[in-house]
């Protein structure tokens, strides 16, 4: 290291070298972060929404896939990990994948990833309805759903009106709900509550009938292929974060990690403690964990889980509003989408892009209400948003493995080192396993109901394509695109990790 040369670049610094001004106020810290990446996936929603099914499709068994995608999305997060640290902006998938490979190329990602985004924040909302239903004995009808799911929205847009300090702190309050919800009363149940041998775990219970248990098995995977997305989140606020290049790998690392455990005891704790597994296993109980509840925690523990649920499902729906918006200012600052220059405005007051989160919450309300016209159409969006998830994700780990492959080294304080390619290959291989499982078509005999994820990636994909060639967005933006391999000269000669050889005078 040459004297007088700083080892890593700071903040206002490593953001000019990426051709862009500190804007915003960097107010959250490295457990804001963690806070927000970890209550947008947000173990109890996850486990919560898809117990039933997993149950009634793959057994106890099912429980395996929690760790098996924690793995593969570990991957994915080394590799997104080594990204952020080279670029630390707003946006995350997007810019990611402008600098790693073209316009084009991240206008499409970008698409995909906010259509899914937009569909996941109302499947949040859709479903916490049912808590607060329960929380207060209301009766659920389609105009009592859509009050609340709105409400949700509009209470998540004042937070997030705010400011990046408030946003943090609810993120936390929503952490630690998170982490009773899940791990205390996951334990409670472990410990004090079991009623079934832990060896159901390796038990199908019957799924398969008379067939082979792996295509039960392979069908129950998106108990896991659900829950582990939201840690990208960390890095869409990335100016908002002081020293992101070190921070935000952690905090992603973190949100895997924690919420893997978290999702493991929860899930664990609710199998054990079942007085009925084989009717849930059966799929005779539509809806099995507040029977659970009622039944291990009396009337009373069961309300004050739903008060925690709730602060979970409110933090959930903020902190995917605050992303997705982040999203939208990254993709409009760049001139990439309609009214980019209203899109892309920062308040001067709280330093948060008001007008994108103004979109953030009116989209998923218009979904909201066409789910009111035809609650049918909950499902089907929700399976789109997680392939669509997955698709943007795997566009990030292929750009970063092509300019590898290319010479890149990433510059950022977080590296792998030599283990760089091999885990980036890893983590398209997972991805890949991953679109497979996620893209078989169900068999049902019904041809929307098995192939409404491939109609619903297709259509957004389709239409993005034809905006992308009949509007060309891409033409009206100068911002930098696929410029790894010199970002990372650059950062490496500021830093001192690349020497110059001067001119002989």
């Amino acid at each position: 290291m040459q004297e007088g040369i700083p080892e890593h670049l700071n903040d206002t610094d490593h953001l000019a070298v990426l051709g862009y001004e500190d804007s915003f106020s960097r107010s959250m810290s490295l457990w804001g972060n963690f806070a927000l990446g970890f209550t947008y996936l947000s173990p109890l929603v996850g486990v919560y929404s898809l117990f039933a099914v997993a149950l009634s499709t793959g057994g106890p068994p099912s429980i395996w896939w929690i760790l098996i995608v924690a793995c593969g999305q570990m991957l994915v997060a080394l590799v997104f990990g080594e990204v952020v640290s080279q670029y630390p902006i707003h946006g995350g998938v997007y810019p990611w994948a402008r600098r790693l490979w073209g316009r084009r190329y991240a206008w499409m990602a970008a698409w995909v990833y906010i259509w899914a985004m937009m569909v996941t924040i109302t499947a949040v909302a859709e479903f916490g309805t049912g808590f607060v239903a329960s929380l207060f004995g209301i009766t659920l009808t389609p105009a009592i759903t859509l009050m609340i799911a709105l409400g949700f929205l509009l209470l998540a847009l004042a937070i997030n009106f705010t400011g990046t300090a408030w946003l943090g702190r609810i993120a936390r309050i929503g952490l630690f709900a998170e982490l009773i919800g899940v791990i205390g009363v996951g334990l409670y149940l472990l410990i004090f509550q079991r009623k079934n041998d832990i060896g159901v775990f390796f038990d199908s219970m019957g799924v398969a009938g008379d067939g082979s248990y792996a295509g039960a098995f392979f069908a129950a995977a998106i108990t896991g292929l659900f829950l582990f997305y939201g840690f990208e989140a960390c890095g869409d606020v990335a100016e908002e974060v002081e020293n992101p290049a070190k921070r935000i790998p952690r905090a992603m690392q973190l949100t895997i990690v924690v919420g893997g455990v978290s999702a493991l005891f929860s899930f664990a704790g609710y199998v054990l403690a079942a007085p009925n597994l084989q009717e849930i296993v059966r799929g005779e109980v539509e809806d099995p964990i507040p029977a659970i509840l009622e039944s291990t925690l009396g009337a009373v523990g069961a309300k004050i889980f739903l008060v925690v649920a709730l602060l979970a499902f409110i933090s959930c729906v903020l902190s995917l509003q605050a992303a997705a918006s982040r999203l939208i200012f990254s993709f409009a600052r760049d001139g990439m989408l309609p009214g980019h220059r209203w899109l892309s405005k920062v308040s001067a007051t709280s330093k948060v892009p008001n007008n994108a989160l103004i979109v953030a919450c009116t989209v998923p309300a218009l979904f909201c209400v066409l789910i009111f016209v035809n609650e049918n159409l909950l499902v089907p969006i929700t399976s789109f948003a997680i392939l669509g998830i997955y698709v943007a994700f795997q566009m990030v780990v292929l750009a970063a493995l092509r300019q590898r492959l290319k010479g890149w080294r990433p510059a950022g304080p977080f590296s792998l080192g030599r283990w760089g390619t091999v885990v980036n290959t890893a983590a398209l291989a997972y991805g890949i396993f991953a679109f497979v499982i996620l893209a078989t078509p169900g068999s049902s005999g019904d041809f929307l109901e098995d192939y409404v994820v491939h109609l619903g990636l297709g259509l957004v994909v389709v239409a993005g394509l034809l905006y992308l060639f009949a509007a060309r967005p891409d033409s009206h933006s100068d911002a930098p695109e696929g410029d790894a391999i010199h970002v990372a000269t650059e950062i490496r000669q500021r830093t001192g990790q690349l020497t110059v050889p001067r001119r002989n005078e």
